[in-house]
């Protein structure tokens, strides 16, 4: 009896396998979705790269204050935190906004956006969004925030991630606090992040160097200094955790995979902070 039992197992497996292998090799040959780039590392999934014979990149511009316009390779553009203050002369897909105050949200956004995400909780649950358009993904991680009696502004804020072109880019809004080991979790892989270097409206400083460390993104953008001294003893401290710096003259970088620093690397990047 046993030894016939293991007889059928046999070709039961080599079905699986031929089924499991099938569904690998199709996924080599569809489309290039925006399917999720950050692998959560609580997860302990496989990730599969699809075959691409063109490296996709990513365009991403400082706006000013808290906004940077990321464009996908198929030409999806999103604003992080829009408030009409600054914007591309012809309206974006997608804007996501926070509830700090009017410079990071607008309650009247340009009807022709398609896709306003507010990033603050409106009603009894947080805010929760997964759009997908086209090659972009956009997600968020709700966050508390002060509000300015000095209490707390429950799910006030959200972390914006965008994936697409394989990268995942997270925009931090007015985060005010370090994150949990959860919301690392939720997070995942993030290759490029936009954090607050203020010094103390959102973060201090040694706090926002705590929060790179804790999520080791590949690429670091400041926004949000205010002065030149703010950004000044931002670098000077990133330099001290062994992160190249880099000043650039240029308000939009091409980001890519294969264009990914092997050393992690801030760039400041010209524009209104």
């Amino acid at each position: 009896m046993a030894g016939a039992s293991l007889a059928g197992e046999g070709p039961a497996r080599v079905l699986r396998g031929a089924i499991a292998l099938a569904f690998a090799l199709l996924a080599l040959f569809l489309p290039n979705l925006a399917k999720a780039a950050c692998t959560p590392v609580a997860s302990l999934k496989p990730h599969l790269w699809r075959a691409s014979t063109a490296d996709p990149s990513l365009a991403i511009t400082f706006l000013g204050h808290a906004s940077f316009m990321i464009e996908s390779p198929a030409g999806v553009r999103a604003v992080t935190d829009y408030s009409g203050h600054f914007g591309p002369a012809e309206p974006p897909d997608i804007v996501t906004m926070n509830r700090a105050h009017g410079m990071h949200h607008t309650l009247s956004p340009d009807p022709r956006i398609r896709h306003p995400l507010r990033g603050w909780q409106d009603g009894p649950e947080p805010p929760r969004h997964n759009l997908l358009l086209r090659d972009m993904r956009v997600t968020n991680l709700p966050t508390n925030i002060r509000d300015f009696g000095g209490g707390t502004m429950v799910n006030g804020n959200s972390v914006f991630i965008f994936e697409s072109a394989g990268l995942c880019v997270a925009h931090l809004g007015h985060l005010h606090h370090l994150l949990l080991p959860a919301d690392l979790d939720a997070l995942g892989r993030i290759d490029v992040l936009m954090i607050m270097v203020d010094g103390g409206y959102s973060l201090g400083h040694r706090d926002a160097v705590s929060l790179i460390e804790q999520i080791h993104p590949r690429l670091v953008l400041p926004m949000h200094y205010f002065s030149e001294y703010n950004l000044a003893r931002f670098l000077s401290l990133m330099r001290e955790q062994n992160y190249a710096i880099e000043l650039s003259d240029k308000r939009t970088i091409e980001v890519s995979r294969s264009t990914l620093p092997i050393q992690p690397t801030v760039i400041a990047l010209p524009g209104p902070h």
